[in-house]
Parts: C-alpha cells; structure tokens; sequence
C-alpha cells in the first residue's frame, strides 16, 4: 500500500447537461445534472483509494453542510481527511457543463484558501502531489524533492514555481510555446530536480519527456460519457505505480488506462473496479 500525499481543492460540483455543444454568446439549453463531490484532490484521491493506496488529502472545506457532506463522502471512498482544514468560509464551488459528446466546461463559482499543514515537508509519505498553485508550497516541495518523490501538475508555469521530479499538465492547459518543447519548458518550471515532463492529450493519449526523448502511449478507444475528472484518475494511475518504484514507462501506460476508463462513466468519482474497464 503506498502512501500518497494529495495537496489540492475538494468541491462541489453542480452540474448542468447541454444538449449540444456550449455555444458562446448564444442561448444553450441543458437540463439540471444535480450536484456531486469534485475537485482535482478529491477526484484523483478517490481513485488511489480504490486501486488500495493510502491517500491521505491536504484541502480545505467551509464550516458548512456542503463541506461535511463532502468529507463524509471521502471517507466512506476510503481517503484519509485528517489533513483537511474546516476553517473556510465557504466549500469550494465549481458549476460543470457536460456538452451531449462528454466534454465539459468548468466554471469555478467559489474557491476556499488552503492552510498547509506546518509539517508538510516532513510527513511520511512515498509521493506528495501538489494539484495546487500555492506559492507556499514551493519550499516544501523543494525539501521533499530533495529525498523523495514529487508530482505537480501544471500550470502554473512560472520559472522555478514547482520544484519537482515529475511534471503533469493537459495541452490543452498549454500554450504553444511550452508545447514545442516540453522538457525544456519544464525544466525551467521543476529546476534541476525535473527527471519526466508528461503531457496528456485526451483521446490520443499521453507523452512523457526526458533528457533522453520521449515516450509516447496511446488510449484505446472509448465511449466518452463524461470526461470530468478525467485527468485527475490519470494523474492517480501515475502515482500509483510510481510510488511503488515502477518506470515511467509502465506507470504510463497505467495512467492511460485509468484516464481512459473514467470517462467512460458519468461524474468524476471513479466506480468500484473501473479499474476493470481500463
């Protein structure tokens, strides 16, 4: 069991299904998907808990029923919650626009402030991911990545902002510019600590770059139902089998599967054994 430090938002999603797909400036008709647990820590925690990791959460969530409900739900998903703050004023709110072809649009309504724990650096743990902008984490990410294993997602893109062994983000997240050479685009951001700079590009799947080139898997084909979150399980196939010493090159190809599997099914919290569809 690898024990896995999730630094990032737990939501509130409210959910809107279109008919077709968002039209901007124009009238859209949809119809109410009611509200569910997201937010990129929650999601991607979730999904380690269901392949067996310890996955224990660094978030926030308001002093209010929509936080207590959220938590409630995590645990009962099997993640740790010991690390999440009650002290906001309101639970992150996001409002999600899933198109009919499983696209979505997120529109962040609320978002709370995340007070990082005093002794982030030296908490026990095979991996910390950091899904978070927090210009306070990167001292600590720095210690970490001194002696053990560090994930970020990007963006953000500043130069030495993510001081980090592993870089994640989504081209479509990027700009061309640090698309036409990621490895040195993320090295400017990660420093000297940066071993892979993976980029995922939806349907095709997923490139991981090296000081040696890159390595490249492709998704197989599915029946896209909800793409939210998806991301977030990819990033936890990832972590899961880096945690556990595994190459790039496996853990890659399990991220793409997982990735690949959680949009075959509606919302961002992966179903017991979607493990099973990748």
């Amino acid at each position: 069991m690898a024990r896995i430090l999730v630094v990032g938002s737990i939501a509130r999603d409210e959910v809107v299904y279109l008919d077709a797909s968002l039209r901007v400036g124009a009238h859209n008709q949809g119809r109410w998907g009611g509200v569910r647990l997201g937010g990129g820590a929650a999601n991607t925690a979730l999904a380690l808990a269901r392949a067996g990791d310890r996955a224990r959460v660094v978030s926030a969530v308001g002093q209010d029923q929509d936080g207590e409900g959220l938590l409630r739900e995590l645990v009962a998903g099997g993640v740790d919650v010991s690390l999440v703050s009650r002290s906001a004023a309101a639970t992150t709110r996001s409002l999600v626009l899933i198109e009919a072809g499983g696209e979505r649009t997120i529109i962040n309504l609320a978002r709370a402030c995340v007070p990082l724990p005093a002794d982030l650096a030296r908490l026990p743990a095979d991996c910390l991911y950091v899904r978070s902008a927090d210009p306070a984490l990167t001292p600590i990410m720095a210690q970490r990545a001194e002696w053990g294993l560090v994930v970020a997602h990007v963006p953000p893109v500043r130069a030495g902002c993510l001081p980090a062994r592993i870089l994640l983000g989504s081209a479509g997240d990027l700009d061309d510019t640090f698309l036409t050479d990621p490895w040195t685009a993320g090295r400017r951001v990660a420093g000297q600590y940066l071993q892979w700079m993976v980029v995922t590009h939806g349907g095709e799947g997923a490139v991981a770059y090296s000081a040696d080139g890159p390595l490249r898997v492709r998704a197989p084909r599915v029946s896209v139902v909800d793409s939210t979150g998806a991301g977030d399980v990819f990033a936890a196939g990832l972590l899961h089998d880096l945690a556990r010493g595994e190459m790039m090159e496996a853990a890659l190809a399990t991220a793409v599967s997982w990735g690949a599997a959680s949009v075959s099914y509606a919302g961002s919290v992966p179903l017991r054994g979607f493990l099973d569809r990748g």
